[in-house]
């Protein structure tokens, strides 16, 4: 590759920084890498840390290894934009990051006691509390500290669990159950009087309401509502390639038919996965 014999080699850290401080180099960069800042960066960093789960969900450890990688290099894009306004560089990136390591585990690198993973938890959320109050962070509230730009399923967990240590929450998963189906209620009723002005917004309150009762069901079932959903998702979305699968096989497009033979198709195929091996 022509111009890239100075800068190291593959399985350097060092080779991967000089790779990004050449592609943002204003002589002789890259146009699109210079083009971009931490806003527009942002939304590659989130689908990087996707494509991570989904090939950990898939035991891919082959792909595992390349999504890393790219995950990788999003957190040295943002490091040399940092650097170039000054503010920090990946070196500081790393130092911040071990020194977190270092304080949070006590019971490894100081003369702290943890029997078990359940106070690993208590400590680390301790040392938090005590970091944030150090920096000056007066925001006092169990909720502290929950970042707003988690997706949103991720947040209410939180949200709940924060709420949990200090007692507010249900004692099993009946009452979850019986609250699940009372927004069920609201969300029909809603329905029921969408005509009604402003029937939009209620209904969209009482749709989140709904989720994030889901999101507490399966919280108490020690289920991660985002796994399920990926699950169901996948389920759905093979499923339904069967559907299209046997139909073309029939002759026919899913979109000629009536929703009751669409449905026909869907039970055939569920059929079919229940008598696979």
């Amino acid at each position: 590759m022509s111009g890239s014999g100075d800068l190291g080699e593959p399985g350097d850290i060092g080779t991967l920084l000089r790779i990004m401080a050449r592609l943002r180099d204003p002589h002789g960069g890259c146009p699109w890498d210079l083009q971009q800042d931490f806003s527009s960066i942002a939304p590659y960093t989130i689908e990087e840390a996707y494509e991570v789960a989904d090939a950990i969900d898939r035991n891919d450890l082959a792909d595992l290894k390349d999504e890393l990688g790219d995950l990788l290099l999003q957190v040295v894009f943002h490091a040399q934009m940092a650097s170039e306004q000054g503010a920090f560089a990946f070196a500081d990136v790393v130092a911040a990051i071990s020194g977190k390591m270092l304080r949070r585990h006590p019971h490894v690198f100081g003369d702290a006691q943890a029997d078990d993973a359940g106070q690993v938890v208590a400590n680390w959320e301790q040392i938090k509390q005590r970091e944030r109050a150090d920096a000056g962070d007066t925001d006092g509230s169990a909720l502290a500290g929950i970042a707003r730009g988690l997706p949103e399923w991720q947040r209410a967990l939180k949200l709940q669990k924060r709420a949990a240590r200090t007692g507010f929450d249900w004692p099993d998963v009946a009452p979850v159950l019986d609250k699940l189906r009372e927004e069920v209620d609201e969300v029909q009723a809603e329905f029921e009087s969408a005509a009604h002005p402003g029937s939009h917004a209620r209904l969209e309150d009482e749709i989140g309401d709904l989720l994030f009762v889901c999101a507490n069901l399966a919280r108490h079932a020690r289920v991660d509502p985002g796994s399920a959903l990926r699950r169901a998702n996948l389920k759905f979305e093979r499923r339904f390639r069967a559907m299209e699968a046997l139909a073309a096989a029939r002759g026919q497009a899913m979109s000629a038919l009536d929703l009751e033979q669409q449905e026909a198709l869907w039970q055939a195929v569920k059929r079919g996965e229940q008598g696979a091996p």
